[in-house]
Parts: C-alpha cells; sequence; structure tokens
C-alpha cells in the first residue's frame, strides 16, 4: 500500500505503522543481549499513535519526497520520542507507573534496564539516519542529524525537561517561562518533524521552511496545552497512563496557571494560526491539515 497527498487518515496511520514496525524489527532482531532486545520491543510496539512519524509522512507527501527518504526520519523521530518517555517515567523523572495502558519500562525491566534501553534507542535514531539505505543524499542525512539534534538535545527537549523537574512547581513561575518550558520539551521536537518531512524531499524553498517552522511551533505548543488538559478531564484507562500526575507531582502548567477555558481557547488559537501558516499550499497540504485537527481534538 502506498500513500500520497490526497490519501485518507486511515491510510496514512496504516502505512506509518507498517513501515515503522517493519523497521525497528529489521534493527532489532540481532541484539545480542535478548533483555534488552526485549525492553527496546516492548517500549516500540506498545500501541503508540505515532504522532511525530505521521507529521513527518503527512510534511513529505506535500513536496513528493518518496516513502523510503521519509522512513529515515519518521523511524528516528519515534525512536528518539520512545527514548524520551522511557526516561521521563522514571522515578527520578515523573514516576509514572503507567504508559499506554501497561507498566512503564522501568517497572517491567527494573531501572538500570530502563535507562539502557532509552540510551540504547537515542543511538539507534542517529544510526538509522546515517545509514539506513535509501536514496537521500549524504547532505540531507547530515542536515536531518542536526535538525534531530538540536531538537532532542541540549538545545531543545533534554533542556525542557531539566526545567521541567527543576522550576516547574515553582509557584512563581513566570508565564512566559512556561511558554519557554513547553517551546522546548515538546514543540522543538513537534517543529523537527516538520523540517524532517521537507528534508526528506528535494524541496529547498526557504519561504517553505519559515512557513512549516511557523506552522510546527504551533502544533508543538497546541499540543502541549491539550496534554495538560486531557490530563485533568480524561480518566486513567483512557489516557493509558495515570491522571492527575501533574497535579500528584505539584507541577505548573499552562491550565493551572490560566485557567482551564484560557487553555482550551489557546490551543484553538494556535490550532488556527498554524492553519494559516500552510494555508498557500492549497490542496497539498489538506492531509497535513487533517492530521493536525485529528491530533490537537483527541481525548487521549
Amino acid at each position: 500500500m502506498t500513500i500520497t497527498n490526497e490519501s485518507s487518515l486511515d491510510e496514512l496511520f496504516q502505512v506509518c505503522s507498517s513501515r515503522l514496525k517493519n523497521i525497528f524489527s529489521f534493527y532489532l532482531q540481532d541484539i545480542p543481549s535478548l533483555e534488552l532486545k526485549s525492553a527496546m520491543e516492548y517500549a516500540l510496539f506498545n500501541g503508540g499513535k505515532h504522532i511525530r512519524p505521521l507529521l513527518i509522512y503527512a510534511t513529505g507527501l506535500i513536496f513528493k519526497a518518496p516513502l523510503e527518504n521519509l522512513d529515515i526520519p519518521a523511524s528516528s523521530v519515534e525512536i528518539i520520542h520512545t527514548y524520551s518517555l522511557i526516561h521521563d517515567d522514571l522515578p527520578c523523572m515523573d514516576n509514572a507507573d503507567l504508559r499506554r495502558g501497561k507498566p512503564t519500562c522501568h517497572k517491567a525491566f527494573g531501572e538500570g534496564i530502563a535507562v539502557l534501553t532509552g540510551d540504547a534507542l537515542h543511538t539507534l535514531a542517529m544510526q538509522i539516519i546515517s545509514s539506513h539505505p535509501a536514496s537521500l543524499k549524504t547532505d540531507r542525512r547530515l542536515q536531518m542529524m542536526e535538525v534531530l539534534s538540536k531538537a532532542c538535545g541540549p538545545f531543545g527537549m533534554a533542556a525542557g525537561q531539566t526545567f521541567d523537574i527543576t522550576v516547574m512547581n515553582d509557584g512563581d513561575i513566570s508565564a512566559d517561562l512556561l511558554d519557554d518550558i513547553y517551546k522546548l520539551k515538546t514543540g522543538a521536537l513537534f517543529t523537527a518533524c516538520i523540517e524532517l518531512g521537507r528534508l526528506a524531499s528535494a524541496d529547498d524553498d526557504e519561504f517553505n521552511q519559515q512557513a512549516l517552522q511557523q506552522f510546527g511551533d504551533c502544533i508543538g505548543f497546541a499540543f502541549q496545552i491539550q496534554d495538560d488538559i486531557l490530563d485533568i478531564i480524561t480518566s486513567t484507562e483512557s489516557l493509558g497512563k495515570p491522571q492527575g500526575i501533574d497535579v500528584k507531582n505539584n507541577k505548573i502548567t499552562y491550565p493551572r496557571l490560566h485557567g482551564m477555558q484560557h487553555a482550551k481557547d489557546k490551543v484553538q488559537q494556535l490550532y488556527q494560526e498554524a492553519l494559516e501558516a500552510i494555508n498557500y499550499l492549497g490542496d497539498d497540504a489538506q492531509l497535513l491539515r487533517e492530521l493536525t485537527g485529528y491530533m490537537l481534538q483527541r481525548q487521549k
């Protein structure tokens, strides 16, 4: 089965899930440590929504990127995201027992194996970008590594997570700092996904890059606020992870700082800004628009 920018969301979901599963299975089959292999499989095949790789495929299709090129950043980003969840769930971070309806990695395999599983996944993502077979040129691979490394390292997710465990329980946190934390810990990787989708194609238009960056910034920020809202209003059974964990950890979140209605309004405002940023792309971006609506209207 193949997909184009005229495909349905269901078709996109099916193709994304199938292609990711094939790539993950290929790289996990020969891992010498059976315990590490089992833990990596447990984390990667745990029923995730694959939002980030879906964004990569949907963006790349706008610019006619080959699926084999899109597979590389799509699988790498899902691997990075999975490693971040494993570490985020650890007792020294959010101390969560449940992820996607199942015991978290450290509950199933122990803290030491969970840390090593995250480490192994992080490095595997870079291995895939650098060497997975595809027509993707070397300069594009290097650009992808730079984009992804910046988004998940000390200038992105890692910095955001550091703020998360050091200042987000401070009742005096400013609105501007909270916004910056959200953009680092969640938004940076979303923006990177949009750029990675474009980099899988031959597009070199600076206007496209800037417009897509604005789009990615908006949806990443909105996604994190929506997560905060769902943590308050949705049950543990629906979320697949502990409901109310932010309250349990005494974190200052967007709804807590600004109020629930303002948070909901902000999600809608950012959603509209995101759509306006890619309006010029016309029908070519329809699948990306539909995916964005699905993301920001989800209930889990």
